[in-house]
């Protein structure tokens, strides 16, 4: 007969969580609880999980960052982005901690459908994709390659595999109401001009927080920019002026948020009274501008943290099934809205 903890724990008259504690020699449990447990394992003869399944369960050891170039936002200059850089020291400090190695690849997205089979995708390693830019078709081609894959900074909720990001709607649903609770009712939107699957969530949310209270975004209030340029050239802050201006604006992202501050300071208009300005992501630059930028945070650290643990699940349980993680993000008011 094979039993299994909650049998012990049914016929020991304990908690689940008392089997697992004396099975793990940790404290918590009195002796006499102890020795009760371990006479229904002799007598039963169970083998934990772990032992029935030990030339299964291995540690992860090696963690393949594989980074995708487009012509969106991981571009050529993407180590550059503040997210990259603070994903990177996040994953290179959990991989550390746990005494496994971080290996960094780039492969242009054309070239995909190239790629080989990964040759190191075994039972002891992994391969989180930074997967901004992606198509389904393309989750897809390396789905085809890896045994063990991550997805990041982006989500397909019809397709099979993991995947950890921000909860991109969430996010700017939560923005939506903050800026009305604010007081603010006339308001702009800029978004990127690159089709990206997160944004396309930003901007579901944010239309039905406002839908939720009478509002919307009209089609003159509706604005583009590139969604990684700092620089305000080229941002025509005199067509968001021109007439019937909202009383705050919406961006994507911080980037586009950033660029449409700095011009709005080079224009002599007044931030936020002339103009409420809101952001997405929360990058070290949003605190060095003044006014600081009212935006969502991101919490990149449990990205990686996630991400991790779905590659242990991968590499540790023949059983695991593909899971989808939405990491939660949270408004931080500053003095721009």
């Amino acid at each position: 007969m094979t039993i299994k903890m909650e049998d012990i724990a049914r016929l020991a008259n304990v908690s689940r969580s008392a089997v697992s504690l004396a099975l793990n020699g940790k404290e918590g449990v009195s002796e006499e609880t102890r020795n009760r447990i371990f006479k229904v394992i002799d007598e039963y003869n169970y083998q934990p999980l772990r032992k029935r399944h030990q030339g299964t369960h291995h540690k992860l050891a090696t963690v393949n960052f594989l980074a995708v170039r487009s012509s969106g936002l991981v571009n050529k200059n993407f180590r550059t982005l503040p997210f990259f850089d603070s994903l990177i020291s996040a994953l290179s400090e959990n991989v550390s901690a746990f005494g496994g190695n971080l290996q960094i690849q780039t492969i242009n997205s054309e070239d995909l459908k190239y790629m080989p089979k990964d040759s190191n995708s075994n039972k002891l390693s992994g391969t989180i994709v930074l997967g901004t830019d992606l198509t389904e078709a393309q989750v897809q081609m390396i789905l085809d390659k890896y045994n063990n894959v991550v997805f990041i900074d982006t989500y397909f909720p019809n397709v099979t595999a993991n995947f950890v990001t921000m909860d991109n709607y969430q996010g700017a649903y939560a923005a939506g109401e903050y800026i009305i609770s604010k007081g603010y009712k006339n308001i702009g939107y800029v978004a990127s001009n690159k089709l990206i699957s997160n944004f396309n969530y930003r901007r579901k949310g944010f239309d039905d927080a406002l839908r939720k209270h009478h509002l919307e975004v009209t089609n003159n209030h509706l604005y583009t920019s590139e969604p990684t340029e700092l620089n305000p050239e080229g941002l025509d802050i005199h067509k968001i002026l021109q007439q019937d201006t909202p009383d705050a604006i919406f961006c994507e992202d911080d980037y586009i948020a950033i660029r449409l501050l700095k011009s709005c300071l080079q224009n002599k208009i007044d931030i936020p009274n002339d103009l409420a300005i809101m952001g997405f992501d929360d990058i070290y630059e949003t605190q060095l501008l003044s006014p600081e930028l009212s935006t969502i945070h991101v919490n990149t650290q449990q990205i990686a943290t996630q991400a991790l643990a779905h590659l242990q699940g991968q590499v540790g349980n023949t059983d695991w099934s593909p899971q989808k993680t939405l990491i939660a993000t949270s408004v931080v008011p500053r003095a721009s809205l």
